[in-house]
């Protein structure tokens, strides 16, 4: 078997292995299968990191939510899954930039709101006032207390299960059901359309 044919076997390997398995392997030191996690959840890890406001400071964000991941592996249960468990981490370390910047209106949902129009859309007038509309979502979420705002991002923004919107945050199932109802009637508050000449 050739060099090439080694590495395409091995890559295949990793792309088929699951979740429980590459924590097995990585605790067990195998550096491949953590890499595994980290291919898989990167992106996933970075979008979570923008959108609880770590802004232009989200890929520091994510290499020190991967590295203390990876410390911590003989901490994980797997009781909800990789995922969740590593984007509580990434949240946890959002939460101590927000600390050290020393600034709670720092969360940046720039990711949700596009700035440009795509080319692919069919009208641009179309594209402009869904932009718009986005922009208007984004100003409602951040005008909302920072539970409410964390809860409706991971809920809706990165599409997170309530359970798993529970291991980010760091709370019973129980309340996210209960602060994302509250948030939701909060943020209906704020997007009753205006009347003009009101």
């Amino acid at each position: 078997m050739s060099v090439t044919e080694s590495k395409e076997l091995g890559l295949r390997e990793a792309i088929d292995i699951d979740d429980a398995t590459a924590v097995s392997r990585a605790r067990d030191g195998d550096l491949g299968a953590y890499e595994v996690l980290v291919a898989r959840y990167t992106v996933p890890a970075h979008r979570a990191a923008v959108l609880l406001g770590a802004g232009d400071d989200a890929d520091d964000v994510v290499q020190e939510a991967l590295v203390k991941a990876y410390r911590q592996l003989s901490r994980y249960r797997g009781e909800s899954g990789f995922r969740p468990w590593l984007l509580a981490i990434v949240a946890n370390e959002t939460r101590n930039l927000h600390r050290s910047r020393r600034r709670r209106d720092g969360l940046a949902l720039r990711a949700a709101a596009v700035t440009e129009p795509r080319p692919d859309e069919p009208d641009p007038a179309d594209t402009v006032m869904a932009r718009e509309r986005r922009e208007r979502l984004v100003d409602r979420i951040r005008s909302l207390p920072q539970r409410d705002q964390d809860v409706l991002v991971c809920r809706f923004l990165l599409d997170l299960s309530e359970q798993e919107t529970a291991a980010a945050l760091g709370v019973p199932k129980g309340t996210v059901k209960s602060r994302t109802a509250r948030a939701l009637a909060r943020l209906r508050e704020h997007l009753v359309p205006e009347v003009p000449g009101a």
